[in-house]
């Protein structure tokens, strides 16, 4: 099996729940569902559209952290708690990673791991051999 290497984005609950924000694998990179959460812990202000972009920075950054870039991407999974939200949330989804055009799901959850948290998103990337 390939080394497997870590990325950490400093979030609270990945000490707390044991997990990473992502992994690296051979040429695969999986990011785990990573809400809007700033480097303090806090819950990123403002509305989802807002909350998107910052997870979407977190995803991003992690997958810089193992060697890949935005454009790797080939997988995103949305969850949103307001179906009024899509517009929004699916237009920072195309700002981040729509040069990439993964594979993407939008679903409804009825919460997250935070009350005020509105979006989460998953990701996937391959990197070149």
């Amino acid at each position: 099996m390939s080394e497997r290497r870590h990325a950490t984005s400093g979030s609270p609950f990945e000490k707390e729940f044991g997990f990473s924000r992502a992994v690296r694998v051979g040429n695969r990179i999986t990011v785990a569902g990573t809400g809007p959460i700033e480097d303090d812990g806090t819950t990123t202000p403002g509305d989802a559209a807002a909350q998107a972009a910052r997870c979407c920075t977190l995803i991003v950054r992690a997958i810089e952290q193992l060697g890949g870039t935005a454009a790797d991407v080939v997988r995103t999974r949305m969850f949103l708690t307001d179906f009024e939200d899509q517009q929004a949330v699916g237009a920072v989804h195309a700002r981040f990673f729509g040069d990439a055009a993964p594979a993407a799901t939008m679903v409804g959850a009825a919460w997250l791991c935070r009350r005020e948290w509105k979006v989460e998103i998953e990701a996937e990337a391959v990197l070149p051999d």
